[in-house]
């Protein structure tokens, strides 16, 4: 389980031999390792998987869980993910993971080659839980399933989970426009991505986005004030909900052919963050993900209207990059990019993503991100940039240590995973109950299920990491740290769009 993003600055002096060393093209990995990290990085998402597993599970350690889910409330919510280690699907941090997963695919399809329909089936596996959740019960949608307090004083495989799943939604009366605008960017992203090869069930899920946007616009209001007592302190909205109401509305205007949602931006952008300047881009907060995405629109189609995002997304970039006019961003002695101590790495890989696929857009249109003044940025720059941050993900780092599970040769043992720390159903039928397996969250032993592509919280601010269970903060995944590195992976590993 992840909390609230930490906001921690450091103070750290950049040398010559920092820059050189962020911006250095000189990689131990080639396409082909970026290639196997994308496949694993894709695999993870079976690990998370809830509900009934299809015959083409790979991950075969895990089994069904949580099939009944809903069922006490006469609705179905069997499916979806869980977030994290734990056995709880929180609507807000799954809806982004399937956003990103969609935008992974909508940018990169092409060169994730033999990986594409794995990606595909990931983006659908999180839609199709959130199709369910926005349409069982006109007037409502449902954002959780799991009461994570009494979630978390259990150790136990989802297979054998024995809590309360309590079933928590989002009314008229009590709003959730932040995890609703989220689900309808989730959904209209994930229409993109079928609209060629599924386009009738892709109709179902823009149809589905712009219902959902409807009610987060109308019925304004944070989860958090409606559902505190679950969702807080796990996944409080602390930025609000005005970034996701632009981000929905930003997808909804991509996806759909409906120009309303371009006068929407253009109407409420001011008042929903358009003129923020905001360095950090999360399952909270939205804003910088946004100006990309909107950026895209002024570099293609020359939308006037949107000009202002592409300058607030140069404002972002730059940002990121040592030596800019607007540099605000931290990096450990070893290079990697730092924002906060719990779970680091789910900004790292945000930022990745961000920076390759405003390089995309910039190297389409012949353009360059501005940093004020003379000061420009160049798209290789940032594809180096974000190369630098890919490559320390892997194991290029002071520690030579791959973050990532199962890549390389050397990576983390013990995981904070419940279902990857425990014996698999199949070596040990009888069931765990709730605190039977705390002895194996406690055990110097090797997690016995790999769980293969999870990318960690990832080490402090000196590139220090404990392998330890109980240091959740840096041992723990999350499918939002996964997400956007899927689509990070797909551009590294095709040479054509490297070279």
């Amino acid at each position: 389980m992840m909390f609230s993003p930490t906001k921690l600055r450091l103070n750290i002096k950049f040398s010559c031999l920092t820059l050189c060393f962020l911006f250095s093209s000189s990689s131990a990995f080639t396409t082909q390792d970026y290639a196997n990290a994308l496949e694993k990085s894709i695999l993870f998402f079976e690990g998370q998987r809830s509900g009934k597993l299809p015959p083409s599970q790979r991950l075969t350690w895990r089994a069904d869980s949580a099939l009944s889910d809903g069922s006490g409330y006469h609705v179905d919510l069997v499916g979806g993910y869980y977030d994290a280690g734990d056995n709880v699907k929180f609507g807000l941090p799954m809806a982004f993971t399937t956003t990103l997963l969609a935008w992974s695919v909508i940018e990169f399809d092409t060169s994730m080659k033999n990986q594409l329909d794995n990606a595909k089936e990931a983006v659908r596996w999180g839609a199709d839980y959130l199709l369910k959740a926005a349409t069982a019960t006109p007037g409502a949608l449902y954002v959780q399933v799991g009461e994570p307090n009494n979630d978390h004083r259990c150790w136990e495989r989802p297979e054998d989970m024995d809590t309360a799943r309590n079933v928590y939604k989002v009314t008229p009366e009590n709003p959730g426009s932040d995890v609703a605008a989220e689900t309808a960017a989730a959904l209209a992203a994930a229409s993109i991505v079928f609209k060629d090869s599924d386009p009738s069930y892709s109709n179902k899920l823009i149809k589905a986005a712009m219902k959902v946007f409807e009610f987060a616009d109308r019925y304004k209001g944070a989860y958090s004030d409606s559902l505190g007592s679950v969702v807080c302190p796990f996944y409080c909205s602390y930025s609000g909900y005005h970034d996701e109401l632009l981000w929905g509305a930003s997808w909804l205007h991509r996806a759909s052919a409906n120009d309303s949602y371009l006068s929407y931006i253009q109407s409420n952008g001011h008042t929903l963050g358009a003129d923020d300047d905001v360095y950090s881009f999360s399952w909270d907060d939205k804003r910088a993900g946004t100006k990309i995405l909107l950026s895209k629109g002024f570099l293609e189609k020359n939308i006037q209207e949107l000009q202002l995002y592409k300058s607030h997304s140069d404002n972002y970039i730059c940002s990121l990059v040592p030596g800019s006019p607007n540099f605000q961003a931290q990096y450990t002695p070893g290079g990697l990019f730092y924002k906060g101590s719990e779970s680091n790495l789910q900004y790292v890989t945000t930022s990745s993503f961000l920076l390759v696929a405003y390089a995309k857009y910039l190297k389409s249109h012949g353009g360059a991100a501005s940093c004020g003044g003379s000061t420009t940025i160049t798209p290789e720059k940032l594809v180096a940039l974000a190369k630098k941050q890919v490559d320390y993900i892997l194991g290029q780092n002071p520690a030579k240590m791959s973050y990532m599970v199962g890549f390389g040769q050397r990576y983390p043992q013990h995981v904070h995973h419940r279902g990857s720390s425990l014996p698999s159903i199949r070596a040990h039928p009888a069931p765990f109950s709730c605190n039977d397996g705390f002895q194996y969250l406690h055990t110097a032993d090797p997690n016995p299920n790999v769980l293969v592509g999870a990318i960690l919280g990832g080490p402090d601010n000196r590139d220090t990491f404990a392998d330890d269970r109980d240091n959740y903060q840096q041992s723990e995944p999350a499918t939002y740290i996964n997400a956007p590195f899927v689509g990070a992976l797909a551009f590294f590993s095709d040479q054509s769009t490297t070279a």
